[in-house]
């Protein structure tokens, strides 16, 4: 029986298309870049994130009601709010003792939109 990575096609040159290769190396994005892109992308793949992200894309909310909303710990989601700060993904808002979260702009709501449609196909 044939395996699976025998069936792999190889190219036989070392480059077919130099200038295509030249023109995407030369706006290729700095590591930096992609570092900071890896980590916000990684801050989706937890779900409970992924849960108060979508909450928070409907209403403000503070850690009590998402807590409750989500029968978690206040200490429990408060570590993951401080994550989704950290990253940038949400703000806060103080009000006298309570503080309220909510996505940080329309560019992460509509990440999160995306992302739901795609699985959503």
């Amino acid at each position: 029986m044939k395996k699976e990575k025998d069936n792999i096609e190889y190219c036989g040159q070392t480059i077919i298309h130099e200038d295509i290769v030249k023109e995407i190396n030369d706006r290729m994005l700095k590591d930096e870049t992609v570092m900071a892109l890896a980590e916000f992308f990684k801050v989706f793949g937890d779900s409970t994130r992924l849960k108060i992200l979508y909450a928070l894309s409907m209403s403000e909310m503070c850690v009590c009601d998402l807590a409750a909303l989500l029968s978690m710990s206040q200490s429990a989601i408060s570590h993951q709010l401080k994550v989704l700060r950290q990253t940038r993904l949400i703000k806060y808002r103080k009000d006298g003792k309570v503080v309220y979260y909510s996505l940080d702009d329309d560019h992460i709501r509509r990440v999160f939109e995306q992302g739901l449609a795609h699985v959503n196909e």
